[in-house]
């Protein structure tokens, strides 16, 4: 039995049968217009790049310190200096703060979920997570009800037709147990709009995705006389009263046939291609190989791209928070963020994408040792939690916010999800206006939020 769209592995087989899955009313309330003023370099982004941090890093530990701190909040971290005077950031980032003149600091991202499932999808579509009536937090797994994510979202507005995929997500996508995170597709929006799932290793020597390339013997002819034979297969089913899935299984097979012949696409997953000492700069492993295949996307022209650093759960560091940051997760992402700012740089993409990272919360100030653990670490924290963002007109060397002395709360003004959802489709160049509408023919107003200004005028709000 074939899986749902989003948790393909790429086989050609599947990619081409792949049906349609139902879509069902949805509980989301329209809650009206929002006054959005536009800022400077409003619509300069060609491509957004969302670094997901899945389990949410602290703050405490990576872009918030707090060296004054008493221990139990301070953590066994120090601190180094960056290239923006008076700001300091953990340790193990020191190429990031080599670099920071090319990033904002938010440090006062807010929200109230607490639960991965449920932060998760407020994080991916600006919009908070219903509760099924009598459910319980952990009911709220990917389901047709969601708000589709910001690549879905914006195939559903602007959609395109030259092979060139709206959105891909990569190299995993977030499945733990019968918990599927939701939030990582389309939602209301029904499979047509669903973004690419890549569930594979970068990094792997075998990586490559069979599917985007066409097999010896078959030629662009013989592909077209292929699909002209679908295509009368799919008349006759639409004349046998199943019309509305036979019209969704034509656009997917539509959409199939385009991404066979897109070169751009395919040469995107050539990581071959690159030179080794290119590929050793963002490190032999999932994190930099997943922003490498990243940076080729964006060459591509792919919209919007998802790198998750790492399965579900990967920063939630539960036990031994300073360890996991020190050995594995910090080290790796600093050497990706680093061959990726240069590379953007070099090249001049950085000026036409917006690089967004960020987890879906943070932790919580206070350490604390789980019950049957010896190993100390930090809990989920909602209420202030840290970002980057770069590119794309986004003022670099600067600190967007600030946190308490426990990095606890906001003393300055608090940016939300849908603020982060308002500046990525501004930045993108999405009317103020545009609105989905949910299965029960309801307006859902996209941009829902404030543009995030001060990452453009450095100017606090």
């Amino acid at each position: 039995m074939l899986q749902p769209w989003p948790r393909y592995g790429w086989d050609r087989r599947q990619f081409l049968r792949v049906g349609t899955a139902g879509v069902v009313g949805t509980t989301l309330p329209f809650t009206g217009r929002k006054t959005i003023a536009a800022e400077p370099g409003t619509g300069r982004a060609k491509s957004v790049l969302i670094v997901l941090l899945s389990g949410g890093p602290s703050q405490l530990d990576t872009l918030d310190p707090k060296p004054d701190a008493p221990a139990e909040i301070r953590g066994e971290f120090s601190t180094i200096g960056t290239t923006v005077p008076g700001v300091a950031v953990c340790e193990h980032l020191p190429k990031l703060a080599q670099r920071t003149q090319r990033w904002s600091i938010v440090r006062s991202l807010a929200h109230l979920e607490h639960n991965h499932l449920l932060a998760t999808h407020v994080a991916l579509t600006g919009r908070p997570t219903p509760i099924p009536r009598g459910g319980s937090d952990l009911d709220r797994v990917e389901s047709r009800n969601d708000f589709p994510n910001f690549a879905a979202a914006l195939d559903f507005v602007r959609p395109r037709h030259d092979g060139v995929p709206t959105g891909v997500s990569l190299p995993n996508y977030l499945i733990e147990g019968p918990l599927t995170w939701p939030g990582q597709y389309s939602g209301f929006l029904g499979p047509r709009h669903d973004p690419w799932q890549i569930n594979h290793d970068p990094n792997d020597a075998n990586f490559r995705i069979d599917s985007l390339s066409l097999q010896p013997g078959v030629t662009a002819p013989r592909l077209q006389s292929r699909r002209e034979l679908l295509e009368g297969l799919n008349r006759g089913r639409s004349s046998v009263g199943d019309s509305g899935r036979a019209t969704s299984f034509g656009e997917q097979q539509d959409l199939a046939f385009s991404l066979l012949t897109s070169a751009r696409v395919a040469q995107a997953f050539q990581l071959n291609q690159e030179e080794a000492a290119n590929r050793d700069r963002y490190g032999r492993n999932k994190f930099g190989q997943s922003l490498l295949l990243s940076r080729r996307l964006i060459e591509a022209g792919v919209p919007i791209i998802q790198a998750t650093m790492g399965i579900v759960q990967t920063w939630d560091t539960h036990v031994d928070n300073w360890g996991r940051l020190k050995n594995t997760l910090l080290p790796q992402l600093d050497q990706g963020l680093a061959a990726l700012t240069d590379d953007l740089t070099a090249t001049g993409l950085l000026d036409q994408t917006l690089v967004i990272v960020m987890g879906e919360f943070g932790r919580t100030p206070r350490i604390s040792t789980l019950p049957g653990q010896t190993v100390s670490g930090r809990d989920h924290w909602a209420h202030v939690y840290s970002a980057l963002f770069a590119g794309a007109g986004v003022r670099g060397g600067q600190v967007v916010g600030q946190s308490d002395a426990s990095a606890a709360y906001p003393v300055s003004r608090s940016w939300s999800p849908a603020d982060v959802c308002t500046t990525l489709f501004d930045a993108l160049g999405v009317s103020h206006d545009v609105s989905v509408m949910d299965p029960l023919g309801r307006p859902n107003h996209l941009l829902n939020g404030n543009v995030i200004s001060p990452l453009y005028t450095g100017i606090s709000t």
